[in-house]
């Protein structure tokens, strides 16, 4: 009786993690349009990959957002996440809370770390494959992160991103650990992204006011 009382649990568990859960974090805060809307990236995505799509809005305008974006990187501005978390597993991340001249020059080609010394290997870093300036970011085959304006100050960030499950092993791997702390440090990151833009643009709009105060 008890067996079939926990067995019974379980597919009550397991079912509405395949039907609500799972597809909450895997389209977090994406509208269907969204989720089915093509971009630049999906050229680079397999047909065979499990793919994500999460979207969130900021109240800046692209070209800001863009800035912070471009950033991105181990060993430069960090990837906004919960790098005390990346930190555990010694990536040596550092988020910056600033704008860098230095970092706003990214092209195609360039090789992204994901962690200390990852630049030498490619499961531990990342290519720019396209890159269209304040518009979207693509890296290895097929993460996207596109930016679509909804009006002057507001931005729609949307971050596509792929896996190809190869195998039983990789399927007990990528399941169970990858998907759902993939999507904690990738939504870590887009609400870092969200928090510094629109923090910048509240300091820029609250600077005149302190020089008038200061008069």
């Amino acid at each position: 009786m008890h067996l079939k009382r926990y067995a019974w649990l379980i597919g009550l568990l397991v079912l509405s993690f395949s039907l609500v859960i799972r597809p909450w974090y895997m389209h977090w805060g994406a509208t269907e349009q969204e989720v089915a809307l093509p971009l630049a990236g999906d050229r680079f995505i397999s047909t065979d990959a499990v793919v994500s799509t999460r979207a969130i809005t900021i109240h800046a305008p692209a070209d800001r957002v863009w800035r912070w974006i471009v950033q991105l990187g181990q060993g430069r501005g960090g990837f906004y996440s919960y790098s005390w978390l990346e930190n555990l597993f010694a990536a040596d991340m550092h988020n910056v809370n600033e704008i860098l001249p230095e970092l706003q020059q990214l092209q195609v080609g360039d090789r992204l770390a994901l962690m200390r010394g990852g630049e030498q290997s490619p499961v531990t870093s990342t290519v720019v494959t396209f890159l269209e300036p304040g518009s979207t970011l693509v890296f290895g085959q097929g993460w996207t992160l596109a930016l679509v304006p909804v009006d002057a100050q507001t931005t729609r960030l949307i971050v596509r991103y792929p896996w190809v499950v190869e195998g039983p092993g990789n399927a007990l791997y990528y399941y169970p650990i990858f998907e759902p702390a993939h999507f904690l440090m990738e939504s870590g990151m887009m609400l870092g992204i969200k928090a510094r833009a629109e923090r910048e643009g509240s300091t820029a709009s609250t600077t005149p006011a302190l020089v008038e105060v200061a008069r």
